[in-house]
């Protein structure tokens, strides 16, 4: 797509992306079409609309499904798996019992939102969920199994919090590399506004719709098996199955920033080598394989029986994974017809503050191609140059980074890859998951950067 100039202005791009979102939601809504099969119609519609030369749409949409699925595909199946062997050896129930009991019921949706703000740290947000969602499932059956949403949007937005706002994840790195902004300072801002965001907009926005939209535990990896055996394991077992792929992240997190610290070389194959263990799939493969033995063939089950477990597991995710790479399409077709482009150009003149400006550019990026780390990269490398122009302190860079962070998270809807994949992998609707998780993901956008904003005038 390098010899591909977009002729279009951005008032006509900005129209095509509206009506190809319209689109979307009236044949998913409306006409009851799968979401999969809408996905594909509207973003070849797009590409034709906008120009994109007929040579190269196939490799589009074909590109952009595909480095959406890989990742996608490789983290929700090996997470299946591995939610499968937790709740059929009957651990994630166990679990459930343990959390309930120790903080109670009333407090079961608020303990299980912590440890996903803990385990977001290293981890990032749909690798996080995948492995929370065993826990989330069993815990919500265990008090009712209808309100699945009032234990599972604090998790989410826990997880997406720290996405988005705390290094080392990807988003604000790079933003934080691009404005030249002290990365100690990033985080230490990021911790302070992520508590409250997440209670406001995690916390209590999932208790509210938890009881106003009930929804049935959904049969994924969650499902209650007839034949769970009478000798579960122990609570310490589960718990360092699912603390090991995390470690193992951690471990490649920490590798790269002290490689960066240059505390490491990182040529030397010891580091190459924990590096690739601590990828997120790669983690994943090895924990699977700790939990069959763990899980399975330590306690009876093996040969036959563990691979029909095993199995079991990715049929009820094949919509999902193919759903969230359709997603991921829409949204690449999108950025490849130069909507991002031609809209972030209009908007740099218009003459507002600085970290609003950032913070401005970053929610119609988002809006128009989906992707929050493409937004935030985006509109951090178009306002780095005013950034680095003015006279601002240490700590108001640190806030014009995050203020970007904030608008990158803003409305997450149907060209954003995430928006599929917690609305499905919760047994949401379209219209139940714009209700739900769009709303939440506005709610923490702006609340974030209302935090942020104060932090920047008083500094």
């Amino acid at each position: 797509m390098e010899d591909f100039t977009q002729t279009l202005g951005a008032g006509p791009l900005l129209g095509i992306a509206a009506a190809a979102i319209a689109l979307i939601l009236l044949l998913v809504i409306k006409f009851k079409l799968h979401a999969f099969l809408t996905l594909i119609v509207v973003s070849l519609l797009t590409a034709l609309a906008t120009r994109i030369p007929l040579d190269q749409i196939a490799p589009t949409l074909i590109t952009s499904f595909g480095n959406t699925l890989g990742p996608v595909a490789l983290l929700i199946g090996l997470g299946a798996m591995l939610g499968k062997l937790i709740e059929h050896s009957g651990g994630a129930r166990v679990l459930a019992e343990k959390l309930v009991s120790v903080f109670g019921e009333d407090r079961a949706a608020f303990a299980l939102g912590v440890a996903s703000l803990m385990l977001g740290f290293p981890i990032f947000f749909d690798a996080g969920l995948v492995v929370m969602l065993p826990i989330i499932f069993a815990v919500a059956r265990r008090l009712g199994g209808t309100n699945v949403l009032l234990y599972g949007i604090p998790a989410a937005a826990a997880f997406s919090v720290m996405h988005v706002f705390l290094p080392p994840h990807p988003g604000p790195v790079a933003a934080t590399e691009l404005y030249d902004a002290n990365l100690g300072l990033v985080l230490l801002i990021g911790l302070v506004i992520a508590l409250p965001v997440w209670y406001l907009s995690g916390y209590l926005w999932g208790k509210r719709v938890g009881l106003k939209y009930p929804l049935p535990v959904p049969g994924l990896f969650g499902e209650l098996d007839d034949d769970q055996p009478v000798n579960p394991p122990s609570v310490r077992t589960v718990v360092l199955v699912l603390l090991l792929p995390l470690v193992l992240i951690f471990m490649n997190t920490g590798l790269d920033s002290a490689e960066a610290a240059g505390a490491v070389d990182g040529d030397a194959l010891w580091v190459q080598a924990l590096t690739l263990v601590g990828t997120s799939s790669v983690a994943l493969l090895i924990s699977v394989l700790v939990a069959a033995i763990a899980l399975g063939t330590r306690r009876g089950e093996s040969g036959t029986a563990l691979e029909k477990v095993l199995d079991s597991s990715l049929g009820p995710v094949c919509s999902v994974i193919l759903i969230t790479g359709a997603g991921g399409m829409f949204g690449g077709v999108l950025r490849a017809s130069g909507i991002g482009d031609a809209l972030s150009t209009s908007l740099e003149n218009i003459g507002l503050p600085v970290i609003v400006a950032a913070y401005v550019i970053a929610v119609v990026l988002r809006l128009a191609q989906g992707s929050a780390t493409v937004a935030l990269v985006t509109a951090a490398g178009l306002m780095a140059p005013a950034v680095g122009a003015g006279d601002y302190s240490a700590l108001q860079v640190a806030c014009i980074v995050l203020a970007t962070a904030a608008g990158s998270v803003f409305a997450s809807h149907v060209n954003d890859s995430g928006f599929w994949l917690v609305g499905r992998l919760m047994g949401m609707d379209v219209k139940t998951t714009l209700r739900t998780w769009t709303v939440q993901q506005t709610l923490e956008s702006v609340l974030a950067f209302a935090l942020i904003s104060v932090i920047f005038v008083v500094a």
